[in-house]
């Protein structure tokens, strides 16, 4: 007697459709296990294309200087790093003069959220916001990092050249302070000076967690700033590589920033170098272990109902013994009962990992929708691992279950009450 596939997956379909409530409460670890992998996947998929395009954002081909590691504008938690002696704007003209793979090499100065504990606030008639990142930038960053306009233009070198009071803000920023739409050509009072508006960025692509600091940009001149904060040495180098030379760049400007610095052979760098490529593969490690932590839960997860659809089988065994010594003695072989009982178990767990699936794609466009700005989707490759490990579960755990059933004599099952 040959039992098909087919028929076996009907069968299985029906046993556990017949004790459909016993089957949910079984396969309920596996639920669990598949949303929390799927879900935490599909997150981390979503805020790491954020990131790989905050970084396109800002330019491939640049490499980044600055006193420490780690966010720029922040302090650095790390002592050692506090201790350095900071960058100094004449190590960008330096640079672009010693480096042949450099196209082109900007400055910035990056201002604190508070001056002499004064915080920096911008304000207009009726509005006023202290969310704001302030930056004084060279003329020639519009080209190393371009970056559209909503409505505007960047400044001019000669406005650089006179410390013009113009500004070019963000599109949070102008949402804020310009809710009518018209801020191009209209002041604002920024830390006590008045400042034009003459252009407004579109909102900025990608970012961390779904936030995009350039949305909060306020860029005013590199020599406006210097000149209204003399006290500021937080400045951050933009380095251009020449198309298809950005490693032979790298190495270039390390080798010179530690010839300006004079650092010996041994001396590790007392500055920060990276690349956009270097910065996502950090966030990747960050990622990955959080990404480990998901698989640790899910696993217990599985585990938990792997369990559950071992003991609910030998259950079934037991309870149908006596059907199990019928297709023997109507001449069903081991395998074929070997094969009943585990596409059953597969059938659970599969079952249970659709709804792991389900459950998790419903999470993430639930939280798509109620943080817009929270990037989200879900990667095809883990709905198929989520389905395919929810299935080998059943198999794993239902091994046993299945041997022990074929091993039946027949004579005994048809005797069992």
């Amino acid at each position: 007697m040959n039992i098909s596939i087919a028929e076996n997956m009907h069968l299985a379909v029906s046993a556990v459709w017949t004790h459909r409530f016993r089957s949910l409460l079984t396969i309920l670890g596996i639920v669990i296990g598949i949303t929390t992998v799927v879900t935490v996947a599909s997150l981390l998929t979503g805020l790491r294309e954020g990131v790989v395009v905050f970084f396109k954002e800002l330019g491939p081909d640049n490499i980044f200087l600055s006193k420490t590691s780690g966010d720029p504008s922040q302090e650095s938690r790390i002592p050692k790093e506090r201790q350095r002696r900071a960058l100094k704007p004449e190590y960008a003209e330096l640079l672009k003069r010693w480096c042949t793979s450099v196209d082109d090499v900007g400055l910035e100065l990056l201002l604190p959220a508070a001056v002499d504990g004064n915080p920096i606030t911008v304000r207009v008639p009726g509005y006023e916001s202290d969310t704001i990142n302030v930056t004084g930038r060279s003329p020639n960053m519009e080209d190393i990092s371009p970056r559209d306009f909503a409505k505007g233009r960047f400044y001019t070198s000669e406005e650089d050249h006179r410390s013009a009071h113009v500004a070019v803000i963000g599109a949070s920023v102008a949402e804020a302070l310009f809710p009518d739409g018209r801020g191009v050509g209209r002041a604002l009072m920024m830390d006590g000076a008045e400042y034009i508006v003459i252009g407004i960025y579109e909102k900025a692509k990608g970012g961390f967690f779904g936030e995009n600091g350039m949305d909060n940009a306020i860029d005013i001149p590199l020599q406006t700033a210097r000149s209204r904060y003399p006290q500021i040495d937080r400045f951050m180098i933009t380095a251009k590589a020449k198309a298809g030379k950005r490693d032979d760049a790298y190495q270039e400007v390390e080798g010179v920033m530690r010839r300006i610095r004079r650092l010996s052979t041994a001396t590790p760098d007392d500055f920060s170098i990276s690349t956009p490529d270097q910065i996502i593969q950090q966030f990747d490690r960050i990622t990955g272990l959080i990404g480990l932590v998901a698989i640790a839960i899910s696993a217990l997860g599985l585990l938990v109902g792997g369990i559950g659809v071992m003991n609910i089988m030998l259950v079934s065994v037991t309870e149908r013994t006596r059907e199990i010594g019928v297709r023997k003695a109507v001449g069903a072989r081991k395998r074929d009962i070997v094969g009943q009982f585990l596409v059953e178990a597969m059938t659970l767990t599969g079952a249970g990992g659709v709804l792991g699936i389900v459950i998790a794609v419903l999470i993430t466009m639930l939280v798509g929708a109620l943080v817009p700005s929270l990037p989200s989707s879900v990667p095809t490759w883990a709905l198929v691992t989520g389905f395919t490990v929810s299935v080998a579960v059943g198999v794993f755990f239902g091994v046993w279950p299945a041997v022990k059933a074929a091993q039946l004599d027949p004579v005994d099952a048809l005797r069992y009450e």
